[in-house]
């Protein structure tokens, strides 16, 4: 999407051309490097230095400081002619939505003090905010604003912030009741937001009875009409809309080939561009450095220097030490130095344990922990070890117990078997201690016996002890430690030889002499600070001036200050020293900088360190600085000092530069490029080999071959002077610490072997040096290769002083999908806006695309100092990815561009034509299979002592009863204490019953088949009011009375269905009456438009003449009315046979007599659940008790506790009920058992349900209530539908529920693959229960409608005498009444007349036999084809993408999916701060593209309880989709993914 006219594309093809045409002609140089101070600098660099241009340098760089080592005004101009070429296209972005919460910025004093990475104040920013900063909101409305002017032609005004809670507005609630009475239904397709139709308009079910799950609250949305005139919220839909128009630009070309991931979705595999730059150059020789001369006062070990030194030249400092205020603290002398570290060396051997036992002998390792404002005593303690001949491991000073990887350095010291830690003694009182002044141990660090060395702590050695100085030889001298990419930390060995050759070694390439002066601003615990500060100095009798970094964050110019005061020969920097340098060097007038010989850049290497070397030359070429003297090196833990630029008298040989196309970098080919173009990187030789070192380049990755010579590859040193492998490792070693780099013959280069450096480059001409990158920083994308220094550089050069606090960016690459994406994360200044953020981010992506051609995935901003840092200062990279990975980096802002890096997608699926019917049928057999039918029980062969049986009617069936045995108890409700709050017998019951009939006769003066709708809570009246519509001859209607705390969005409901289902009257209890007369009603309804009410609490005390019989029993019983998940509200007519046979069918698979107790706590309104709470034990005879699931709220144990109390052997419920069991007695079950709570009689515990069993919730129950009895086998599910209310129901006898688990990928295809339980994407699913006496099942294609095979995925369809005889509607539309409940198959069996459920599943024939010895055949269902989303060509049922995104955050509580306009939207409930809002977007991308290979297009946080669900606990997402479009969720986040 932020691809346009690439920049620099066309010219590097148009190059590459060039290239090839001169290279045919056999004259093409391989390298175009200038020579010449004139031309290596840029066009505006040539000016000669005066003070005046040197001042305006200064001024335009104070206005921020940040990391300096990615400078480069080259680059900076790049990128903003890249983005000068986005510029005509408007911003296509669209803005995140953000709770205004969440985006109001603290001010700056808030912010912890500034970070160290940085040395001079932000002058910027300070002042700025003394005025106040406008808050982001107020950008964020502008935007919106300026956002939906571009879609919309302006014409709407500023729309609000969809936070601001409406006030009362009626604006508000005059569209929450529009919305709610708008339903969009479009089975085919997802509807467009261009063409928003409303034909149907049924409404939707909101939450209601349940008080655990907050009603959504609704934001004021503005109002909107589109062409016909439908209102929809501005924001959203136009947001998306836009989403929508910015992703059919084109994207990246696609890819054409395909890899098979272990099955037929295929993944796309990059195939190499047919245009990429290859190397054509021959095979590199190795280089090699000078001969290491000896000279022959060398001396024989370093140890022996300190001697020579520390007896001859006592006097000779050695060390100077500053205080912050840039004064001499201390001077440590040779003779000092010398006597302090013998008495170190005694003390740790012999003062340490025991005379027996000590604790520290010669060879074993001890940590050394000094502060970097203390060198004399690190030097005094480091060369003390080597006195002892004891391992020192130096090591940064660990501030707090949880310091940003500091566990990992304790892995390092446990595993060196370290005991000891050698510290200062102010080091040692700033530790962190417990109350009783303990050290405590530091996570992951082994214990330690911290020993301070201060001489004045310290015993003297006796007079005739001598340390025993001997050669240089293969022991262990130091180890020196280094932090990898993913964050572990490795102890790289360096030898007593190692350590003094490479002395050696920089002594002659740097040309040391006796009693040098050295300025140090580096760390001298490792690396280069160590060696030129600490050890080569002693070699040379040298004088070290340590520059301490606290000293330099108050004074960034006082290593130049002490290179004038000292006339030091030498100083060893970074390239942000001499950037901080610039920024506050005021045209002083008493610089003087000829003493210097040599200026060592320690991070030469950088290739963005050479922008700083010229602007430092530049300006202080003035002040006496040659160019010369300018040395970048190179170096890494492994190989030690890799190369160094030599200083050199003479001034006319310019230092070498190579200007190398980007775009050829990427594939590891050196183009070179005119400086002109904009994606070029321009580096900076790091001199030359090292004397007595062999340097080669070989492959990065497979066998070390050698590179050719214009490839890129890792430099490899063959050498005395380097580590000789990571301590304890011996694997990673050998890959590192001996390869023998191969020929293109295959032979090895020499018998010796190479050190891998880490570093990427290539050996020039005149055998220079280049380095373009570490291995560390590579991420490979795609098949190509970016260097994540070059990526940072490039985000910096964008608005760099603005926006970015400090220069504070990591980048790293995350594995999604089967490649690397790049991810940034930068610290955003704290005044910034939220309008500055999402400008700098949409720019960062052009820049990045235009001048690397690559994708971003992820762009995180974070409030300024939050990310974790790094001892020094930086950014902790592998710490930032973990925090990122795990989902608490805690951003502010993110925007995710899925849509534009994810190429390698599997194709979109194409529909085979299906086989017709001809070729297929066989028999029994489909395609070789048998056909997938299966059946319950024949009903009519069932022999039994049913009474009821000779009854038609269940009106017929309660008479008799009352008659027969009319004291028996036929059902008892529970009250939330446990306690029996009413109870009906038969007699009882019938009585009422009669009196109820009385009432709609002589009251209601209802005629025989009249409607009446029934609104009760759940209990006995409702009972009694349904037998008494029965007696009267009225056909009933259930319905759930309005939820007296959300009467607004509940009330609609009752209305809807009681005007739906024509019914003739209304009665209730007197409580409901008064609520539907109530003030808040009448605000939510037209209450005039109501039937007449009957209250049924005030009953006539008559009986009716006569009972109604019906004259048919294929006449109306009653009418069922529910909510589908999809939203829709449906009626379905059962009559009197079908309810007879129902419950006939029931007790016989549940054996249900009078004698038994079943035990249900569901919802009564409709289905299986009405059923049972209101026929079955009427028809059975057997005692329910009843227990309304609204109860549960207050007491959740109330439902078990009646199981066990009653000892109830089946019971009824919900998965709301279960989930609540299990949520709110998890931590229970000891104090339950405690109470006598016992559920070892329940055989069977059937969740009523209309959808895939949820498994993972009947697990989690069956084995959380283990404990109590509960046996695993007990637990089952129903499956029941519109048309057929139970399909299947678990009942006693016959198998236990089987399990499967299919492969989700193959789903996707419609297609049943079994695979092992545990492997890669599976599913399990669980059978939902036995097939129901009387009912036949079929699986059929539902686009064919022919028959499908055994384990084949199809429509469930249904023929059984219990089925619905259709649905009751308004609209009478008949084609869907036929479809549904009279369809035929297309070929086989074309007679028989089935019911279809709307749900995919199929049929498996098991090896369990059945209660009447068949094979059992399991029905496993996976989900209802109207919930189903077509993407891609595939069909992807919510669950299955919910249920990964639940998984993917500990925050996420709750998470429904939905398409609109072919985008996925994931809304997550999140539970925790709004601060953690935006870290779960990364993670649900991530999740959903890893394992369903979708890319989400919107992902909306929101509160908990924001999702409606229905009672059965099942998700509304239409409603939630409605809701969401209207604007009414009030996000706390909305990310639209690009």
């Amino acid at each position: 999407m932020l691809r346009t006219a690439n920049i620099g594309v066309c010219d590097i093809r148009e190059a590459a051309a060039r290239e090839r045409a001169a290279s045919t002609a056999g004259n093409r140089p391989l390298f175009y490097f200038r020579f010449g101070v004139d031309q290596a600098l840029p066009q505006e660099r040539r000016t000669p230095v005066t003070p005046s241009s040197s001042s305006r340098y200064h001024r335009r760089r104070s206005s921020g400081s940040r990391d300096e080592r990615y400078r480069s005004d080259v680059h900076t101009e790049a990128v903003q002619a890249a983005l000068a070429k986005h510029k005509e296209r408007k911003m296509a972005v669209p803005m995140p939505s953000k709770r205004r919460s969440l985006v109001v910025q603290t001010s700056m004093d808030a912010y912890t003090p500034p970070d160290t990475s940085s040395g001079s104040e932000d002058e910027g920013s300070v002042q700025g905010d003394s005025q106040g900063t406008p808050t982001s909101s107020q950008g964020s409305i502008n935007m919106e604003h300026w956002i939906s002017q571009a879609i919309h032609g302006s014409t709407t005004s500023t729309t609000s912030s969809s936070s601001t809670q409406s006030g009362g507005s009626g604006a508000a609630h005059r569209l929450a009741d529009v919305m709610a009475q708008t339903h969009i239904e479009n089975h085919s397709a997802p509807p467009d937001v261009t063409t928003y139709t409303s034909e149907h308009s049924i409404q939707v079910e909101r939450p209601q009875g349940s008080t655990a799950r907050v009603a959504p609250k609704y934001g004021n949305a503005e109002l909107m009409e589109t062409g016909d005139g439908v209102p929809v919220s501005s924001r959203v839909s136009a947001k998306i809309q836009q989403l929508v128009n910015t992703l059919k630009r084109p994207k990246r070309p696609p890819l054409r080939e395909f890899f098979v991931d272990d099955f037929e979705e295929l993944l796309e595999v990059q195939q190499p561009d047919p245009n990429q730059p290859k190397p054509e150059g021959a095979q590199m020789l190795a280089m090699r450095g000078e001969q290491l001369g000896v000279v022959t006062n060398w001396p024989p070990s370093l140890e022996a220097a300190l001697q020579r030194w520390g007896t001859i030249s006592p006097k000779a400092p050695c060390l100077t030490t500053m205080d912050t205020n840039g004064k001499p603290l201390y001077i440590l002398t040779y003779g000092k130095l010398w006597t302090r570290s013998m008495k170190v060396a005694y003390n740790i051997l012999h003062k340490l344990g025991t005379k027996q036992e000590p604790m520290v002998r010669p060879g074993d390792r001890v940590t050394l922990v000094f502060p970097n404002n203390d060198p004399a005593a690190f030097m005094v303690a480091f060369y003390g070890c080597l006195l002892a001949e004891v391992v020192p491991v130096p090591i940064e000073v660990p501030l707090t117990r949880k310091d940003a990887g500091s566990q990992q350095i304790g892995f390092l010291l446990g595993s060196c078997g370290v005991t000891v830690a050698l510290t200062s003694d102010a080091c040692h009182k700033g530790l962190p201690k417990s109350p009783t002044g303990e050290i405590p141990q530091f996570k992951g660090w082994p214990k330690l016996l911290w020993f301070v060395t201060e001489s004045k702590h310290l015993s003297k050695p006796p007079r005739d002890w001598f340390p025993h100085i001997k050669d240089a030889n293969n022991d262990t001298a130091y180890i020196e430690y280094k932090t990898c990419k993913d964050g572990s930390v490795l102890g790289v060995t360096v030898t007593r030889i190692a350590l003094l050759t490479h002395c050696q070694a920089l002594t002659q390439a740097c040309g040391y002499t006796e009693a040098e002066t050295i300025v140090n601003v580096l760390d001298f615990k490792k690396d280069v600070g160590l060696w030129h500060g600490i050890l080569t100095s002693v070699m040379n009798m040298m004088h070290v001036i340590s520059i301490p970094y606290s000293l330099m964050k108050v004074n960034p110019l006082s290593w130049i200050q002490k290179v004038c005061q000292y006339k030091a020969k030498v100083a060893c920097v970074k390239s942000r020293d001499m950037h901080w340098a610039l920024v506050a060097h005021r045209d002083q007038r008493d610089i003087n900088l000829s003493s210097l010989r040599m200026l060592i850049v320690a991070d030469g290497a950088n290739p963005w360190s050479i922008s700083s070397c010229d602007a430092f030359l530049n300006v202080f070429q003035s002040k006496g600085l040659r160019q010369e003297v300018i040395c970048p090196c190179a170096s890494s833990p492994e190989a030690l000092t890799v190369a160094i630029r030599r200083p050199t008298d003479d001034s006319n040989q310019p230092p070498g530069r190579g200007v190398l196309s980007m775009h050829g970098l990427t594939y590891g080919v050196i183009r070179v490029d005119s400086e002109e173009k904009l994606s070029v990187l321009t580096v900076q030789d790091v001199g030359l080999v090292m004397p007595g070192a062999i340097m080669c380049s070989v492959k990065p990755d497979g066998i070390p071959q050698l590179c050719k010579t214009d490839e890129i590859g890792e430099l490899c040193v063959c050498a005395i002077a380097t580590g000789t492998s990571y301590y304890g490792l011996s694997g990673m070693t050998k890959n590192t610490f001996e390869v023998f780099p191969m020929t293109s013959s295959g032979g090895p280069i020499t018998e010796y072997p190479f050190i891998r450096t880490g570093l990427l480059g290539f050996i020039g001409p005149g055998g220079l040096v280049f380095v373009i990158g570490k291995m560390d920083g590579l991420m490979v994308v795609s098949g190509r290769r970016h260097n994540a220094d070059d990526i940072v550089a490039t985000a910096l050069a964008v608005e760099p002083m603005k926006f970015v606090y400090r220069g504070r960016i990591a980048v790293f690459s995350v594995s999604v999908l089967h490649d690397e994406r790049i991810v940034i994360v930068a610290e955003q200044r704290p005044d910034s806006t939220e309008e500055d953020s999402f400008q700098w981010m949409s720019r960062v992506l052009q820049a990045i695309d235009s001048i690397h051609q690559v994708g971003v995935y992820c762009l995180a901003l974070v409030p300024a100092n939050t990310l974790p840092k790094t001892p020094l200062g930086g950014i902790h990279l592998s710490e930032t990815k973990q925090l990122f990975l795990e989902g608490s980096l805690h951003p502010c802002n993110v925007l995710m561009c899925p849509h534009t890096c994810v190429t390698n997608l599997p194709k979109p699926r194409q529909k085979q034509p299906e086989i017709g019917p001809a070729s297929v049928m066989v028999g029994n057999l489909v395609s070789g299979k048998r056909i997938a039918q299966a059946s319950g029980r024949d009903l009519g062969q069932i022999e039994d002592n049913d009474q009821a049986r000779k009854f038609l009617f269940l009106s017929e069936v309660l008479q008799w009863r009352a008659q027969t045995t009319p004291d028996h108890v036929l059902y008892t409700l529970l009250n939330c204490r446990g306690t029996i709050a009413n109870s009906l017998t038969c007699v009882q019951l019938h009585k009422r019953a009669e009196k109820i009939a009385v009432m709609l006769m002589e009251r209601g003066h209802l005629q025989d088949g009249d409607h009446v709708a029934l609104v009760y809570p759940p209990g006995i009246d409702l009972i009694a009011a349904f037998y008494g519509c029965l007696y009267a001859g009225c056909v009933p209607i259930t319905v759930r009375p309005p939820h007296p705390q959300n009467i607004a969005t509940t009330l609609p409901t009752v209305k809807m269905i009681v005007e739906v289902s024509r019914s003739a009257c209304l009665m209730t209890t007197q409580l409901i009456c008064k609520l539907l007369r109530s003030r808040e009603a009448a605000a939510a309804v037209d209450v005039r438009t109501w039937p007449p009410v009957l209250d049924t609490d005030d009953l006539p005390k008559k009986r009716p003449a006569q009972i109604y019989k019906p004259s048919n029993p294929d006449t109306l019983a009653y009418l069922d009315f529910s909510v589908s998940t999809t939203g829709m509200l449906a009626g379905v007519k059962m009559s009197h046979a079908a309810t007879s046979a129902f419950c006939r069918s029931i007790k016989l698979q549940c054996e249900l007599y009078p004698s038994r107790e079943v035990a249900i706590c569901l919802d009564p309104y409709c289905g299986l659940g009405f059923v049972l709470w209101c026929l079955c034990s009427v028809y059975s005879g057997h005692q329910s008790i009843l227990i309304p699931p609204s109860e549960l709220e207050t007491n959740p144990a109330l439902w078990l506790l009646a199981v066990s109390q009653y000892k109830v052997r089946d019971t009824f419920c919900s998965y709301s009920v279960m989930e609540l069991c299990t949520k709110g007695l998890g931590s229970q079950t000891e104090s339950l058992k405690a109470r006598g709570l016992d559920l070892s009689r329940v055989r069977t515990c059937v969740v009523v349900a209309e959808e895939r069993p949820r498994i993972a919730l009947t697990q989690s129950f069956s084995k959380l209530f283990k404990d109590l009895g509960l046996h695993p086998r007990a637990v089952s599910t129903s499956l029941g539908c519109r048309v057929n209310l139970a399909i299947c129901l678990q009942g006693t006898s016959g198998p236990d529920p089987t399990t499967v688990y299919v492969d989700m990928r193959a789903l996707r295809h419609d297609r049943v693959r079994l695979v092992e339980r545990g492997s890669p994407h599976s599913l399990p699913l669980m059978e939902s229960g036995k097939i129901l006496p009387g009912v036949r099942i079929i699986i059929a294609n539902p686009e064919t409608k022919g028959p499908l095979g055994d384990s084949h995925l199809g429509e469930i369809w249904v023929h059984s005498t219990h089925n619905a005889s259709g649905y009751f509607t308004i609209y009478g539309d008949e084609s869907l009444q036929s479809d549904h409940f009279n369809s035929r198959l297309s070929f086989g069996d074309t007679q028989t007349i089935w019911a279809r459920t709307g749900y995919l599943g199929f049929l498996r024939r098991t090896e369990l036999t059945d209660a009447n010895g068949e094979r059992h055949d399991a029905l496993y269902v996976v989900g209802a084809l109207d919930e189903a989303m077509e993407l891609r060509g595939m069909r992807y049922h919510p669950i299955d993408i919910e249920t990964s995104v639940i998984r993917a955050h500990k925050s996420i509580t709750e998470c429904a999916v939905f398409t609109w306009t072919n985008l996925l939207v994931v809304v997550v409930e999140l539970d925790g701060s709004e601060q953690e809002a935006l870290d779960l977007v990364p993670l649900v991308t991530n999740v959903v593209l890893e394992e369903h290979y979708l890319i989400v297009g919107v992902v909306v946080v929101v509160d908990i309880g924001v999702i409606p669900i229905n009672s059965r606990g099942e998700k509304q997402r239409m409603h939630l989709r409605d809701g969401f479009l209207a604007d009414q969720l009030d996000p706390i986040y909305v990310a639209y993914n690009m």
